[in-house]
């Protein structure tokens, strides 16, 4: 695989991430660029690492791991995005609490490793091809991490506009990335 395909490969991966992350900075009060930089090395990491399973895996158990990694994708994503909703209709009301200034790390990876199982079936078809899998997974997570900032950042500007309900689309986004994972699988 040379160097566009790579490129092009790694910055498709990074959509997910990407969209999931301006959900993110919406739901926070002005997240800082630290903040962003933060979530954009946790999922950077993630999907650095997830298509390095998925080309281990390749090497074991093709069949099981695309067979499943779709539902897996959108369980998480759905539940993610529900509890994102159930928190933002309950925050609705309650104009004296303190904004969020930052999600929680654990939060941080559940959302990361639900929108990178794309890559790492990804690294399943890797597996198959004569590709260095090392810079290829390098290669996705740098893409993910400078995407997922800048997610974040687009979120701050986009939560103000939006008010408590950023939290609320924040969800509906997540739902949307699972069910289009979903919804791809079984398209095609």
């Amino acid at each position: 695989m040379n160097l566009s395909a790579t490129l092009l490969l790694a910055f498709g991966m990074s959509m997910d991430a990407f969209a999931a992350s301006i959900g993110k900075g919406a739901t926070l009060h002005k997240p800082r660029f630290t903040e962003a930089l933060r979530t954009g090395l946790i999922f950077g990491v993630i999907e650095a690492i997830t298509p390095l399973v998925g080309w281990t895996l390749g090497q074991v158990a093709t069949h099981f791991v695309m067979e499943w990694n779709h539902w897996v994708a959108f369980v998480l994503l759905v539940f993610l995005g529900a509890r994102m909703i159930i928190e933002g209709v309950r925050g609705c009301g309650e104009d004296d609490m303190a904004p969020l200034r930052r999600h929680s790390f654990w939060l941080l990876v559940t959302t990361a490793f639900a929108t990178s199982l794309d890559a790492m079936a990804v690294g399943v078809g890797l597996a198959f091809l004569q590709v260095n899998i090392l810079y290829t997974a390098l290669a996705i997570g740098c893409a993910t991490l400078i995407m997922s900032t800048l997610g974040m950042m687009v979120g701050r500007f986009i939560g103000p506009l939006l008010g408590k309900r950023a939290e609320i689309l924040g969800g509906l986004v997540l739902i949307g990335i699972g069910c289009q994972i979903l919804w791809s699988h079984f398209a095609g």
